[in-house]
């Protein structure tokens, strides 16, 4: 008979065994150790066992779900109007059980709970309190679509896709940047300044790119004037083993000074990648909402092309009343 509970403390490395049992994909971390599970995910300031449900049979953990909560309007800390189903995972020898649709019901029942006033399947920025560095890549973007199985499971259980992010890469093991007299005239009045972090960096940033090694990209003009554009690059070795090559994702991209049109953008691209490449990184990762049109534009004619996409789901309103 299959019994759930809530998280105990003896459960990570077991959780971590499931991870990898279930073979999420090519957007799951396969480097994931019991320590490296717990720093990014239980050791959150906001980490409540009460949201993590393990599904048992006998002493074996053969399933969880994992639910909490994203960041208020300024980052400042956590909000509860939207509660997010971080994760669901079933051991394959246990699925088609009915295992699945009991743990989103007690994911479900610990956000109603709060309480909160929409839920929402799949992290994603601002809604990603957990698993960053872990599932998504460069950051988690809802629930990726070559995982086959989730759309279909979240649509027999209510749920509507509201959200899509797209997964862009670029491979500079070989390539090198395109001549582009444009960019070169404006690389003549520029230079990539490296810091450690951005500046006034909030509390909800530090929670899940603080735990990883990360550095800031800005582009300046030369004579010190303000950032035109800057980006973060976060390492991704957890992906090694899974993609057999040393990847870097880039996230909070900024483009502050719209007078040199889209080239800002391409030109401090470039430059990170090319900088990339001089520390032996073969990949690079870069998420965008696929709403977001001049994002995708920006990815697209700096070389990267589209390898995978996630979906954010949500409760409908004949959905339990939400």
């Amino acid at each position: 008979m299959i019994e759930y509970r809530s998280f105990s403390n003896p459960d990570p490395p077991h959780l971590v065994a499931l991870w990898h049992a279930c073979q999420l994909g090519r957007g799951a971390a396969s480097g994931v150790s019991t320590d490296i599970f717990e720093a990014l995910n239980l050791s959150q300031s906001y980490f409540d066992p009460h949201g993590l449900t393990v599904a048992c049979d006998g002493k074996e953990i053969i399933g969880y779900s994992h639910a909490g909560f994203g960041s208020n309007a300024d980052g400042s800390g956590l909000s509860t109007a939207e509660g997010i189903i971080c994760a669901v995972m079933v051991h394959p020898k246990y699925r088609r059980q009915g295992i699945g649709r009991r743990l989103i019901e007690h994911a479900e029942h610990f956000l109603e709970a709060a309480p909160t006033e929409k839920i929402h399947a799949g992290p994603a920025p601002p809604r990603d309190p957990f698993y960053t560095g872990m599932y998504g890549g460069t950051q988690p973007a809802g629930f990726l679509e070559s995982d086959p199985n989730a759309a279909p499971f979240f649509a027999a259980l209510g749920y509507e896709p509201v959200e899509r992010h797209l997964i862009f890469q670029r491979d500079i093991s070989r390539q090198s940047n395109p001549v582009n007299y444009q960019l070169v005239n404006l690389r003549r009045k520029t230079e990539l300044v490296i810091s450690n972090q951005p500046e006034n960096v909030s509390w909800w940033w530090l929670t899940r790119f603080g735990r990883l090694d990360s550095v800031r990209f800005s582009l300046m003009h030369k004579d010190r004037q303000p950032v035109t554009a800057a980006a973060s690059a976060v390492g991704l070795d957890l992906y090694m083993g899974k993609w057999n090559e040393r990847a870097v994702g880039i996230t909070d991209i900024v483009i502050a000074d719209a007078s040199d049109g889209p080239e800002c953008g391409q030109l401090l691209l470039h430059d990170i990648c090319r900088r990339l490449r001089e520390e032996v990184t073969t990949r690079v990762e870069a998420h965008a909402p696929e709403s977001d049109v001049a994002a995708v534009e920006l990815l697209e004619a700096t070389g990267f092309t589209q390898v995978d996409a996630g979906v954010v789901y949500r409760r409908t309103s004949d959905s339990k009343g939400t």
